[in-house]
Order: structure tokens, then C-alpha cells, then sequence
């Protein structure tokens, strides 16, 4: 063979064992590499944040641009120092504007901390107009000083005076804090405890409750356990399918937060099976932990039932005052009197259900008993076509009279029932001319937290109406009739009346309107915006609110 075939089959055999090792090499270099996925194929594709922007705009101005050719977009500075500030001083002329014609109204206040850590003192305002309730938020200011009731005072009457209604406003509904309640005091109007927050702390006193908080504190150590640890919650979902449970989660009350205890237990009554059946599950190996949820028994069980059923009244109660569409102040005295025949320890009551009872009724005893708020409460729910049977006091329509005779002398006489007529026991007959108010179509409809309250005098009512053959002047409304409507509709024969119940209409059972604001507040003073101006804000808030 020749010497030159020979060298070139060396150079082949060097390049072929070349060729392998670097296949090897590469091999070896791929194996290290990530494996290719779905999620990391789909990563590389993804645009950049700044991309999507530009994406966004870009849509935006070519879609603006087809629609209209002639609009040009606001710039920013525009938006912010000119467009915003100029609505807000229309719309703020307009309330101003329509107050005017505005003769009593209501306010609510409460102060905020937003995200920034600014201090925030937020002032709605109530009142009747045109046979509507009306609701407006006046002003979220910022307030730099220390919050005393000398300050707080200062505040509002500062903002009441900017819109021109200081002299119109009869009471306030505040929360329960001392510097609120020096401020009202130093306004010289009536002031209000928020009902929702009274309610509320009548129920916290059961965490001091030895018998009710160690009970509690058992089962909220099963519940943080459970939630805390990812093997019970698939043990506890596994056992909810097989139980067919409702797929919820169990809850954890917080103590300033309203009815917690009572949705705590209430789901807790509800997913005990599937908690039983999760204590036996071999997965829950821990012997603590396991021990603790075997320690859950019927006996458990059988206090929570008793507890929830107990606490729904007052669960009912408090959805009455804070979730209803503008609760009145004529709701308080007919709810507080139901709440105290349900709180009334009975001989057949347990030591658990007696405990409850007396710890929340001696704190709920003692409020609402300052002479100036029974009358006003009194007068409050004698002129509330719902309750007016729930004040059997003559001396309350002689002060409603001797009110309306100051108003209009000549024709006050005319429209008061003599004494004794105001009572609606066992709904006597009476020769009255017939009621001119027609209420609303009966439309099916969940029942509000107040008609499920006063449900049963609500059937008596309607079967009362239904047997009955003659009429009453004025008799009792259902809970579902709007009585801002009913008041309307008795203008022109009940004049005087009519006129004065716009003064008790417009005062609020509760503060949370004010606390509403707070999540508007919120999601304007946001993390991504917690450099806006204050000003800038509460002209934000004020149009969301009101526009």
C-alpha cells in the first residue's frame, strides 16, 4: 500500500476519534443543562413589563385614534392639575348648592390610618331629599396633629362650616373612642354610639368569660393548627369529599373584628365530622397534635351549637345596623328590647348558655341610658311607622306635640291622636279615614338582616291585616317598606309629623358609612400611590363617593 493511504487513513482515524469525543463532550455539556419544559418555553417568549406597557399604550392610543380622530389624550400633569381639581370644584358647588335647601341632617366621622401612615378624618353626611335617603361624603382630610377631642372638634365644625351646614346637623354617630366623644360634645349636638361597635364590645366581653374563653381557646388551637399545617389540610379536604361537607375553610376569630367567635364556631359546627374523621387519619402522625384533635368531642360540638345558636340573634342584630342600606337610630330601642328578652337567663338555661347571657347583657344594659339620647331614641322610634307600637309612653307624643306646635301652632292639634290611641295592642279597631300609602308590589327577594329579625311580628302583622275589616289612620309597616317613602306619602296630611320625622330619619344607627370610605381610601392611597398628595386624595375619594 502506498505511503500516502496510509497517512491519509491516520488522519481519518484521528478525526473520527475526534468527532466521537467531542459528541461525547457535548453529551455530557446537554446533560448538565435545565430539561426544556412548558413553563421555561413559555418564559422565554414572555414580554417585559415595559413591553407590555408600550403594548398597552400603543392599542390604546390606535384604538382612540379609529374612534375618534380629533381626541387628544390628556397628559398626566393635565389629569392631575387641571381636569380632577376642576370636577371636583363643580361637584362640590352642586352639594353645596343643594344643601341649601336642606333643613336637618345627620353626620358620621371617624378617623383612618392609611398605608403611608397619615392620619385621616373622614366626615359623611345624611339627609332626606325628594323621598330618598341621601348620603354624602363632605371631606377626607389629613390631619397633622394630635387627635384630641379639642382638635377633633375644631376639624369637623371646620368642615361643617366649608359646606354650610352647621346649624342643620341635630346628631352625630361616632365610635365609641373619648376624644370622639369630647368632640360631639363640644359641637353641642347629640351624639350617638355607633351601634355595630356596641354590640361589638358587648360580645367581646366573653374572651373574659373563664368558662367561654377556655372552651374557645380548645378549639381555636385545633383550628390554627389545621391551617397551619399542609398534610391536615389535604387530610381535611379528602374527608370533606368523602362526607360530602361544603368545601370551606375553617375560620379564625380575631377579637376587634364583629361576630368573629360566632363564624368561628359556626364553621366549626359545620366541618366537625370531617375534623373527627381527620384525627383518626394514620398521615397525622405528630402524638400532640393527633391527641389534641382526638380531644374534640360531642361535648364540643354540643357547647358550639348552643353557642351559635345563642349568638345568632345578636350576629342578626349587628347586619341589621351595618349592612342595611342607611339604618335609622328608630332601629336601636326596638332592637335592644328584643335582644334583652333573648338575653333573659331562663331556669331550664345550662351554666354555658347562663354565662353568656349575663356577661352580655350586663354590658349591653348599660348604654344608650343618658336622658338626652332615651328621649331622642324614644322620639326616634315613636315616629318609625315599623316600631311605634315598641313606646308605650304617653309623654313621648306630648314632646312630639309640644315639637310640631312649635313649628306650626294652627294646625298641630289636628293631626296628634288623643292618649292612649297609640297603643296597638291585640291591634284593636279603629274608625280612622283610610291609609293613603300604598306599599310596594310584593316581589320575591332575600330578606334583609331586619326582616329576618322582626319576622314573626312581621307574620302578625300580615295576618292581622289580612282578618282585619276596618282601618287605621297610620297603622304599623312592615320592616321591608321603606319608611323615607311611607313619610312622603303623608305630606299633605300629616304635614307637621312629616316634617319632624326628617330630623330622626337622617341619624344613622351606625358609623359605617365613614368606615366604608376607608376602603375607597384604600385603594386610592394604595402601596403603588402612597406618595399622593392628600389633597389630591380626598378629591378622589369625594367624586367616587358621590359621582
Amino acid at each position: 500500500m502506498p505511503s500516502h493511504a496510509l497517512h491519509l487513513d491516520d488522519h481519518h482515524e484521528r478525526q473520527s476519534l475526534a468527532g466521537s469525543e467531542s459528541e461525547v463532550g457535548s453529551t455530557a455539556s446537554s446533560s448538565r443543562l435545565p430539561l426544556a419544559s412548558p413553563f421555561t418555553e413559555a418564559g422565554k417568549s414572555k414580554l417585559t413589563q415595559a413591553r407590555v406597557d408600550e403594548c398597552h399604550r400603543a392599542v390604546t392610543k390606535e384604538m382612540t385614534k379609529i374612534l375618534n380622530p380629533k381626541y387628544k389624550a390628556p397628559n398626566r400633569d393635565s389629569l392631575t392639575n387641571h381636569l380632577i381639581p376642576a370636577w371636583y370644584a363643580v361637584e362640590k358647588g352642586n352639594l353645596i348648592s343643594e344643601l341649601k335647601h336642606v333643613s336637618k341632617a345627620a353626620i358620621t366621622a371617624d378617623g383612618w390610618t392609611s398605608f403611608s401612615q397619615d392620619h385621616y378624618l373622614t366626615v359623611t353626611l345624611h339627609y332626606v331629599r325628594n323621598g330618598q335617603a341621601q348620603e354624602k361624603v363632605l371631606k377626607t382630610k389629613a390631619v397633622y396633629q394630635a387627635q384630641t377631642g379639642t382638635a377633633v372638634a375644631e376639624e369637623i365644625d371646620e368642615i361643617l362650616e366649608e359646606y354650610g351646614v352647621r346649624e342643620k346637623v341635630v346628631a352625630a354617630t361616632v365610635d365609641n373612642a373619648a376624644n370622639m366623644d369630647v368632640a360631639v360634645k363640644k359641637l353641642q349636638i347629640v351624639k350617638f354610639p355607633c351601634f355595630a361597635h356596641t354590640l361589638n364590645l358587648a360580645a367581646q366581653k366573653l374572651y373574659n368569660c373563664t368558662t367561654i374563653s377556655n372552651w374557645a381557646a380548645r378549639i381555636r388551637s385545633v383550628i390554627v393548627w389545621m391551617k397551619r399545617s399542609h398534610m391536615a389540610k389535604v387530610v381535611l379536604k379528602e374527608k370533606q369529599d368523602l362526607l360530602k361537607l361544603p368545601k370551606h375553610m375553617l375560620l379564625l376569630d380575631v377579637k376587634t373584628r364583629w361576630n368573629s367567635l360566632h363564624l368561628m364556631m359556626e364553621r366549626f359546627c359545620e366541618q366537625f365530622p370531617a375534623i373527627q374523621a381527620a384525627a383518626i387519619d394514620p398521615r397525622i402522625r405528630k402524638p400532640m397534635e393527633k391527641e389534641r384533635l382526638s380531644k374534640m368531642g360531642n361535648e364540643d360540638l354540643r357547647r358550639a351549637e348552643e353557642f351559635v345558636l345563642l349568638m345568632r340573634k345578636h350576629y342578626t342584630s349587628t347586619l341589621a345596623v351595618s349592612s342595611d342600606k342607611s339604618p335609622t337610630c328608630g332601629e336601636i330601642l326596638p332592637i335592644l328590647q328584643k335582644l334583652q328578652l333573648h338575653y333573659t337567663v331562663q331556669e331550664e338555661d345550662s351554666a354555658f348558655t347562663r354565662s353568656i347571657k349575663e356577661n352580655i347583657w350586663k354590658n349591653l344594659s348599660t348604654r344608650y341610658q343618658e336622658a338626652d339620647i332615651q328621649r331622642f331614641l324614644e322620639e326616634a322610634t315613636i315616629l318609625d311607622p315599623r316600631f311605634k307600637s315598641k313606646v308605650d309612653k304617653d309623654e313621648v307624643w306630648d314632646r312630639i306635640r309640644e315639637a310640631a306646635m312649635a313649628a306650626n301652632t294652627e294646625a298641630a292639634a289636628d293631626e296628634f291622636p288623643e292618649q292612649g290611641e297609640t297603643e296597638r295592642e291585640g291591634y284593636e279597631d279603629q274608625e280612622e279615614e283610610e291609609l293613603d300609602y300604598a306599599p310596594p308590589p310584593p316581589v320575591k327577594q332575600k330578606k334583609t338582616a331586619l326582616e329576618e329579625l322582626f319576622e314573626k311580628e312581621d307574620n302578625e302583622l300580615e295576618e292581622w291585616i289580612r282578618r282585619s275589616s276596618s282601618t287605621e289612620a297610620c297603622p304599623p309597616i312592615p320592616c321591608k317598606d321603606n319608611i323615607i317613602l311611607w313619610w312622603c306619602s303623608k305630606t299633605e296630611s300629616l304635614p307637621l309629623l312629616a316634617g319632624l320625622a326628617e330630623s330622626f330619619l337622617c341619624v344613622q344607627a351606625s358609623s359605617t358609612p365613614s368606615e366604608r370610605v376607608f376602603s375607597t381610601a384604600g385603594d386610592t392611597i394604595s402601596p403603588e400611590r402612597s406618595r399622593i398628595l392628600p389633597e389630591k386624595a380626598d378629591m378622589l375619594i369625594f367624586l367616587q363617593k358621590n359621582c
